[in-house]
């Protein structure tokens, strides 16, 4: 998830940045390059070496400035198409036949790069502001338009304002995508606090629900209490999952310190082996390989949890005889974890029930775990004979994870 952010946050406007820097000393060359091989047929060549120097320091000077929008300012953006239509206004008099023979002004299509800087750093409104400049420069320029005149007028100006356009679309999209991502990470977070909550507040609750239901009296009334308030803090956990604020994780206390926990984590890796050894028991046997079962730390403790959670199912609804089975198993591009147990089985529905009622021991133990490493949970079961909990586990996607 880091990484993704990481990547959103390089603005989509860099490339254009770059291809303007580049762009700006290519047309300066090219602008110094012209005037140099015809200045025979300059009047005055003075003038035009004076602002091509000028052109040729500026461009070198302020090629940082051009690098990112924090650094292209407004004040840079003035002085800049400033420089632009000085030069344009300087043609006449620097080459008097400029006029007559449709010669190119003294920037050349290094104006272009200033215009295309007013794009990218302020979109299609900014762009047509400095065209139009631009286009009146050059109309003074030439005394009296003329066909190539009009066309390279029109096509700066349609040019800068396609390019101003979809920079801004860009920038809408990218906003979107960063939104998308921090719903998504707030959705996960709540979904790992559901999950946790499943795990401990809700299990007590149903358990002090059943005691007291069982030992009557007071402890009764005790029970009836704790029933109300897991069917209360079910539809709180369900209700929030279906609403998920942007900033919720930010919200959540610790909840960054436990995201940072996470990270590192992650980089370490776990003997997945050694988690489920717990597990094992008079009731529960543990199949496992003979090498190490290495599975990156988050990784490992959430496909342990959803194997706490099955066993916990198993308890829960096969009842205390029941038997329950676990196989590892080991592959190139995967993990397999598969649960068993010799129980009734599940009534075709059950689950999907289950989840409607914010019943999240399914929903979110174990099979939202699994989602988040990009695993998959399915479940097989034939009533009377009888359920099957295959968890798998990508070694790659667990990895990025």
């Amino acid at each position: 998830m880091a990484r993704r952010e990481r990547v959103v946050r390089m603005s989509v406007e860099q490339p254009l940045w770059r291809a303007l820097t580049g762009y700006r000393v290519l047309t300066m060359g090219y602008a110094v390059l012209i005037h140099v091989l015809g200045r025979d047929e300059l009047e005055r060549p003075w003038l035009a070496y004076a602002f091509l120097a000028v052109l040729a320091v500026w461009t070198l000077a302020t090629l940082p400035r051009v690098s990112s929008a924090a650094r292209c300012t407004k004040r840079f953006l003035v002085a800049d198409l400033a420089i632009a239509l000085t030069g344009i206004l300087l043609t006449p008099l620097a080459d008097a036949h400029a006029q007559l023979e449709d010669r190119p002004t003294l920037p050349s299509i290094w104006t272009a790069g200033a215009v295309l800087a007013y794009a990218i750093r302020g979109g299609w409104r900014w762009a047509g502001f400095a065209s139009s400049l631009v286009a009146v420069a050059n109309l003074i320029a030439r005394g009296a338009p003329t066909a190539d005149t009009v066309h390279n007028v029109l096509l700066v100006w349609v040019a800068s304002i396609a390019i101003g356009y979809v920079v801004e679309v860009a920038r809408a999209s990218e906003r979107t995508l960063a939104r998308a991502l921090e719903i998504e990470a707030a959705t996960r977070e709540r979904e790992r606090l559901a999950r946790d909550i499943h795990d401990s507040v809700l299990q007590v609750l149903a358990m002090v629900q059943r005691r007291g239901t069982a030992l009557g009296g007071e402890a009764a009334e005790l029970g009836r209490m704790a029933g109300e308030q897991e069917v209360a803090l079910r539809a709180l956990v369900a209700g929030g999952l279906d609403r998920p604020s942007p900033d919720a994780a930010a919200r959540v206390p610790g909840a960054r310190r436990d995201a940072a926990a996470r990270e590192a984590d992650a980089a370490a890796e776990l003997d997945l082996r050694a988690l489920l050894t717990a597990h094992a028991g008079s009731r529960v046997t543990f199949a496992e390989p003979g090498a190490p079962v290495l599975l990156p730390g988050r990784a490992a403790r959430e496909v342990e949890a959803a194997v706490g959670a099955a066993l916990d199912n198993v308890r829960r609804h096969a009842g205390a005889d029941a038997r329950a089975w676990i196989l590892v198993e080991d592959w190139p591009d995967e993990v397999t974890v598969t649960v068993r147990d010799d129980g009734p089985g599940i009534p075709e529905g059950r689950l999907a029930q289950a989840e409607s009622e914010g019943r999240l021991g399914v929903a979110q133990s174990i099979r939202g775990r699994l989602r988040d490493l990009g695993g998959t949970a399915e479940w097989i079961s034939v009533p009377g004979q009888g359920t099957e909990v295959e968890l798998k586990v990508p070694r790659g996607k667990a990895a990025q994870q």
